[in-house]
């Protein structure tokens, strides 16, 4: 059932940001920045953190998930250092995530040998 459930959860939440992106003009990078904004206060509010308990995955892989992860990354530290804490703490929270798609994101770029595109001449 956990696979079920996380399978709907992200599935819901992938379907409403494409319907946002197909219904507004809003541009990807612009939702991208929205789905973590909402994702840190949902969190701050109480929200997702039930919502990763029952998705898992589903919750809190997609790009809420990362707000979520900063939002408790910065509660925490601000808990032990305080105000020092509100820019240290997102940054250890997500420093294995963000070290990690650097890496792999070289290691594909080393692989498959991407080409840019040319730029068209006026």
């Amino acid at each position: 059932m956990d696979y079920i459930n996380a399978f709907w959860v992200g599935g819901l939440i992938c379907a409403l940001v494409q319907i946002l992106l197909e219904k507004t003009k809003l541009l990807p990078g612009r939702v991208m920045v929205i789905l973590v904004c909402l994702g840190a206060v949902l969190g701050a509010v109480g929200v997702y953190e039930p919502l990763t308990a029952f998705a898992g995955a589903g919750a809190s892989v997609p790009l809420p998930g990362f707000g979520n992860v900063l939002w408790k990354g910065v509660r925490e530290a601000v808990d032990e250092n305080g105000l020092l804490g509100l820019f240290q703490g997102g940054l250890k929270a997500s420093a294995v995530g963000i070290s990690a798609a650097l890496v792999f994101s070289y290691l594909a770029s080393r692989i498959f040998e991407p080409k840019m595109k040319d730029e068209p001449t006026a």
